[in-house]
């Protein structure tokens, strides 16, 4: 017979690498704080002019929220770059006085690493934050973040995901701390963000929940996830996650694109997820909601108690927590629901087809 120890379980990577998260979160918050904020310190010291971010794939979507900290938190303007100008088409922009942040989970894609090295000699301050100091990004690079989080061996980033979003979310504190921005330092800077990992903990143990909840998605041939503000890159990276475990097409919008014109494929069998945050992302959210009930919808709401509740059936998040980092929290039970719905369809998500860990795009 088998040992047991050597049997492959579906899925049994990915499921322990979400479970770390509270930890990793906790790490971040412990271990790596210090050095995140020495290094906004000094580049807060240079006062870029604005602000470039860099990535592919999941990362990608974690830059979004960083860009959407950036402009509401700072006031600087923010854009999220398109490497082929530079490493297909040659341009050479000058980036004198900008800050050109690139995320990566391995850090050794080559575009990442070539557009991060020709803004460099473009006059940019450049920040790589991965999950590897040893990485050709980080090298090049003339600031590194380690996220922190530890191997990730499931093709499916998850716990990378969380503790990138951690990290913009210091870094950011980081420089508004340091005077010139627009807006004053929160009291004892990241503050928001000590509850994370106790919360983070209490929503993975609701696993039970999002289980009933896959039920709705096995047979599913095509999904709608929308959001706005803070939430819409919850919304990417949850259709993400989704497409690239359960191969279910799953198209993300923001709520204002939705009604602007791809509302007209939802109907009253469509199964459409919201995220709904707490706070001012919500409240532009609420016509789209309205809408999506009118016309029948299978809306599953990730929000507040109440969202929940008006919806045809939902998972609740904690109240109480700044908007700024909910998505830390948002994008849970949207991974669990991503894991149990490919278990449910009888697929491995630690392994996906045609998918693997280091993308060399170039």
């Amino acid at each position: 017979m088998s040992d047991p120890q050597t049997v492959s379980v579906p899925g049994r990577i990915m499921s322990a690498e979400m479970a770390e998260q509270p930890a990793v979160l906790q790490r971040i918050l412990d271990e790596g704080a210090p050095a995140i904020r020495e290094i906004a310190a000094q580049i807060a010291a240079r006062n870029p002019r604005f602000v470039l971010l860099t990535a592919r794939g999941t990362s990608d979507n974690a830059a979004l929220y960083a860009k959407y900290l950036i402009e509401v938190l700072l006031g600087k303007p923010a854009g999220l770059t398109s490497m082929s100008t530079t490493t297909a088409y040659g341009a050479k922009p000058d980036l004198a006085d900008c800050l050109v942040i690139t995320v990566s989970q391995s850090g050794g894609s080559p575009d990442l690493v070539a557009s991060t090295k020709a803004a460099r000699e473009a006059g940019a301050i450049t920040l790589a934050v991965t999950n590897n100091a040893a990485s050709p990004l980080a090298e090049v690079s003339e600031f590194h973040i380690d996220v922190l989080a530890g191997p990730e061996k499931a093709l499916p980033a998850t716990k990378t995901y969380t503790a990138e979003l951690l990290a913009l979310y210091l870094f950011v504190e980081g420089l508004r701390g340091e005077g010139g921005t627009s807006q004053p330092a929160r009291a004892g800077g990241g503050s928001a963000a000590k509850v994370l990992p106790e919360l983070a903990a209490g929503i993975l143990a609701r696993q039970g929940e999002v289980k009933d909840l896959a039920e709705r998605y096995r047979f599913a041939q095509r999904l709608v996830i929308t959001s706005r503000g803070y939430g819409y890159p919850t919304a990417r990276e949850a259709a993400l996650k989704l497409m690239e475990t359960t191969y279910i097409p799953a198209s993300p919008f923001s709520g204002a694109d939705l009604l602007h014109g791809p509302l007209a494929m939802v109907d009253n069998v469509s199964p459409v997820i919201a995220i709904v945050p707490d706070g001012k992302g919500g409240e532009a959210l609420q016509p789209v909601l309205d809408r999506l009930r009118g016309r029948g919808a299978d809306l599953v709401v990730i929000g507040q108690q109440a969202q929940v509740e008006a919806a045809s059936a939902g998972f609740a998040l904690p109240a109480g927590v700044p908007e700024e980092v909910q998505p830390i929290l948002e994008i849970l039970p949207l991974q669990l629901l991503a894991y149990e719905v490919t278990i449910a369809r009888g697929q491995d998500p630690d392994a996906p087809r045609a998918l693997a860990k280091v993308t060399e795009t170039h």
